[in-house]
């Protein structure tokens, strides 16, 4: 066996396929009630322009995922804490965006500052470490499932109650807020609402890859289309089938799941920016045609009248 065949071996492996199945019917699940939540979350995140916020918020969440790890305690829930703790912050602080990414680069340094060190103290398994940051396929149980599905019925619930008005809030502040919508109520409900989604995407794909589940199926979904309608669903799509297949090809392999979801995301983003750059040319096509035939008909026009 050649060295590119082990390594082949290595990053696809199928062997015991269907019993190695059952271990991660849990992560199967809960990948599922990500991609939903983090699609929608995300079509709010390109619209907002708060990628940076969710890098800022992920490293927060990694710190407190690390001390809950350290002291024994619920990782989940530190993980939680941790989010809200830097969404709350950014929220309250960064109302302007200029101020908003000052606040997120000192948070960042900051968070992940802590979470080297927890993990540097802490003495037990390599893999808990390394799952942090990268994810884990098969770390997902079932009283974990039952605690992220929660947050995600919560999240769903909150992006539901607030989704017209952030979308007035989110595309024009100033027409919203004279029309009395509470746009920084909204603003800071929306980043509590963030700071959950990036909590539940650090279990699956770790803390450093959240931006390609929260970030990147929504912007590939507006390289495509425009429609209120179509975008969110899109964005949620294209999430499901990131995280769902990234789960799948992972399974048996000795590489964690994060490569296999990033490859998916980017893969299907290029996808969608190819799709939009030749759609976009046709229309520049069918826009200079059409003002190709208008010009000659008002050359007839006036030959006419004169």
């Amino acid at each position: 066996m050649t060295s590119a065949d082990s390594l082949w071996q290595q990053i696809f492996t199928f062997e015991d396929y269907g019993a190695l199945l059952e271990l991660v019917h849990n992560s199967l699940i809960v990948g599922a009630a990500l991609g939903l939540v983090g699609g929608l979350a995300g079509v709010f995140v390109i619209i907002r322009d708060l990628p940076f916020a969710v890098h800022g918020i992920s490293e927060l969440s990694f710190a407190g995922a690390s001390a809950a790890l350290l002291f024994g305690m619920n990782v989940v829930a530190g993980s939680v804490i941790g989010s809200l703790v830097a969404a709350g912050v950014i929220g309250v602080l960064g109302a302007k965006a200029r101020h908003r990414n000052s606040v997120i680069g000192i948070l960042m340094p900051f968070g992940l500052g802590l979470g080297v060190l927890f993990l540097a103290l802490y003495k037990g398994r390599a893999a808990n470490k390394f799952g942090l940051l990268t994810g884990q396929i098969v770390a997902v149980d079932a009283p974990q499932t039952a605690v992220l599905l929660s947050m995600s019925a919560v999240v769903l619930v909150a992006l539901v109650v607030m989704w017209r008005p952030l979308v007035f809030a989110s595309t024009d502040p100033e027409v919203a807020r004279t029309r009395g919508v509470p746009v920084r109520g909204l603003s800071l409900a929306f980043m509590l609402v963030l700071g959950l989604t990036i909590a539940l995407s650090v279990q699956v794909v770790g803390a450093l890859l959240v931006l390609t589940l929260v970030v990147t199926p929504a912007a590939a979904a507006a390289r495509v289309t425009a429609s209120p309608v179509l975008l969110p669903v899109l964005s949620v799509v294209l999430a499901v089938v990131s995280v769902e297949g990234g789960i799948l090809l992972a399974l048996g392999s000795d590489i964690p799941i994060s490569p296999y979801v990033t490859t998916l995301s980017f893969t299907l983003y290029g996808i969608c920016a190819a799709i939009g750059a030749v759609r976009r040319r046709n229309w520049g096509r069918k826009a200079v045609g059409a003002d190709g035939v208008r010009a000659e008909d008002a050359r007839d026009v006036g030959a006419a009248a004169s």
